[in-house]
C-alpha cells in the first residue's frame, strides 16, 4: 500500500489552507470587531460558527494524518473530509451572503455621503445654503444606519455636527462618533463642505476618523442655487417695453 496520491494530498492541502484563513480570519475579526474603537463591517462575523468550521477541520486534520500514518489506500473516506467540509461551509455561507448587500463600508458611506449632499443642495437658494442644524436633520435621519460597528455594536443613525465660519473640510475630527456628518458652512453662507467620520478605506479596524481615500478625504460640497436665466421672448425684469401711443391711435416711433 503506497497511500495516497500526489494530487490528493495537494487538495487536501489546499482545502487547509482555504478552511484556515478564511474562518481563521473570520473568527479573528469577531474578536478583534469587540475590542476596536471603529470596525469597517456591517455587522460582525459569526464567532460561532467560524469556530466550529475550525474545529471540524481540526478533526479533518487529524484523521487525514491518522490515515498518513497508516498508509491507507487512495480509497480511504478520510482524505475527502477537509475538501468536503470546505464545500459544505462554502455553501453555508453563500446561502447566508444573499441577504447581505455586496458593498462593502466605505462604498456605503460615500454614497450616504452622496445623498446628503443631493438634498442638501435642494434647500439651498440663490443667497445661501442651509446651515441650521434643525432644517438638516431629517436629511440625516433619512439616511439609516452607518456601515460600522462601535466596540462590536452597529452604530444605530448617523449623527450631524453644523459648523459655521469655516475655509474648508473638516479634515481631522479626534473623538468624534462615527457616523457623525460634519457640515462646515463657509463664512459667506454660499457654500458648506461634508465629511464624514468613519475610517479610511484602507483601514479596517482603529480609532474614527475622516472618510478617506490614498489620504484624502471624501469631500462633498453644497453652493447656492445658480439664478435661471430669462428665456427669450420673456423681456428683461425692471425694463418697460411697452410703446405709447399718441391722439389719433398712430404709434410714437422710437427717438433716435
Amino acid at each position: 500500500m503506497n497511500g495516497p496520491s500526489r494530487k490528493t494530498l495537494l487538495v487536501n492541502a489546499l482545502c487547509l489552507g482555504a478552511l484556515g484563513w478564511i474562518y481563521g480570519g473570520d473568527l479573528s475579526d469577531a474578536l478583534r470587531a469587540r475590542t476596536e474603537e471603529v470596525s469597517a463591517l456591517l455587522t460582525p462575523p459569526s464567532a460561532v460558527r467560524a469556530s466550529v468550521v475550525l474545529g471540524l477541520t481540526g478533526v479533518g486534520l487529524a484523521v487525514l494524518l491518522a490515515g498518513l500514518l497508516r498508509k491507507k489506500p487512495e480509497g480511504f473516506k478520510g482524505y475527502r473530509l477537509l475538501p468536503i467540509l470546505l464545500v459544505v461551509a462554502l455553501f453555508v455561507d453563500l446561502v447566508l451572503a444573499e441577504s447581505r448587500t455586496p458593498l462593502d463600508s466605505p462604498e456605503l458611506a460615500s454614497v450616504a455621503l452622496q445623498r446628503f449632499q443631493a438634498e442638501a443642495q435642494r434647500l439651498s437658494s440663490v443667497e445661501a445654503v442651509p446651515s441650521r442644524a434643525q432644517v438638516l436633520q431629517p436629511l440625516v435621519d433619512a439616511l439609516g444606519a452607518p456601515p460600522y460597528l462601535e466596540r462590536g455594536t452597529p452604530v444605530p443613525a448617523y449623527a450631524l455636527q453644523v459648523r459655521a465660519d469655516c475655509e474648508g473640510p473638516v479634515r481631522d475630527a479626534p473623538g468624534t462618533r462615527p457616523g457623525t456628518l460634519l457640515y462646515c458652512v463657509a463664512r459667506d453662507g454660499k457654500q458648506a463642505w461634508v465629511t464624514l467620520v468613519g475610517l479610511p478605506a484602507e483601514v479596517r479596524f482603529g480609532a474614527p476618523a475622516v472618510l478617506s481615500r490614498g489620504g484624502e478625504p471624501r469631500v462633498s460640497v453644497v453652493r447656492v442655487q445658480v439664478p435661471q436665466e430669462p428665456e427669450e421672448g420673456e423681456g428683461v425684469p425692471g425694463i418697460d417695453l411697452e410703446i405709447p401711443v399718441l391722439d389719433g391711435g398712430a404709434a410714437a416711433s422710437p427717438s433716435p
